[in-house]
């Protein structure tokens, strides 16, 4: 099928397939007489699995790692359980950064309730800041 199909039956952007293609996430496809993209119907299915990891936060490189291990012939299971516990890691870890802004920021905004904006002039920069 052409790349318009392609786009069509599986929603992703004809620009995307290119990149994704130029990315070797999909496979190079053949070419017709007229040198038109020719996609085998196979790549409507890494087209929804490179979505799908997308979607679970995994980086374009991760996954042309994950499309590698399985075109050697090997279960990429145990390399994706690997960067599922590192995306969870990290994502606990912003969290908990977020979690600490939350809490100044809290507190920058119960400092702001307690000061008068007639006197913002007196401050070297914001009142509401610099008497945190």
């Amino acid at each position: 099928m052409r790349i318009g199909e392609l786009s069509e039956r599986s929603g992703v952007p004809t620009k995307t397939i290119r990149y994704w293609e130029q990315s070797g996430l999909v496979a190079e496809p053949a070419r017709t007489g007229a040198g038109y993209r020719a996609y085998h119907d196979d790549t409507l299915a890494v087209l929804r699995f490179v979505r799908s990891a997308q979607a679970a936060g995994f980086t374009v490189a991760e996954i042309a790692q994950i499309i590698d291990i399985r075109s050697r012939g090997e279960a990429p299971c145990e390399h994706v359980t690997t960067l599922i516990e590192r995306h969870l890691a990290d994502i606990d870890h912003r969290m908990a950064e977020l979690r600490k802004v939350r809490t100044q920021l809290r507190g920058l905004a119960a400092n702001a309730d307690t000061l008068d904006p007639a006197r913002c002039t007196d401050a070297p920069v914001c009142q509401i800041i610099d008497n945190s």
